[in-house]
């Protein structure tokens, strides 16, 4: 990702959202390495994120998810953006846009998924 922030300069690095309001509408792209959906969740999915600086952790409300379903479950790296939440020491982005990270320059990338 180090490589490709020139391409994105509207993303914030994961390492900048513990700096955030709660609230800010943010950016984050990275590689997926996680896609979670707890079956005590009620259809929300947690989405990880990997960018040069850490780990964006997002939040997929059960509507968001079904909207987007192939993009979220097939792409490898993702953009999320929507307002960040800081409860409890934990920082998420509360998603309300997905889309492709589209680059010719990512390399070839597997996640740890639910399905």
């Amino acid at each position: 990702m180090k490589r490709l922030h020139s391409q994105f300069p509207d993303l914030c690095r994961a390492d900048g959202l513990a700096f955030a309001k709660s609230g800010t509408r943010v950016r984050v792209g990275g590689s997926v390495i996680c896609r979670q959906r707890p079956g005590t969740a009620k259809g929300v999915v947690f989405v990880s994120l990997e960018d040069e600086t850490g780990i964006a952790n997002g939040i997929l409300y059960a509507d968001i998810f079904e909207t987007n379903r192939l993009i979220v479950t097939q792409t490898p790296a993702l953009v999320l953006e929507g307002p960040v939440q800081i409860q409890d020491g934990v920082v998420h982005v509360k998603v309300e846009r997905i889309e492709p990270l589209r680059s010719t320059q990512l390399p070839d990338q597997a996640s740890h998924d639910f399905h």
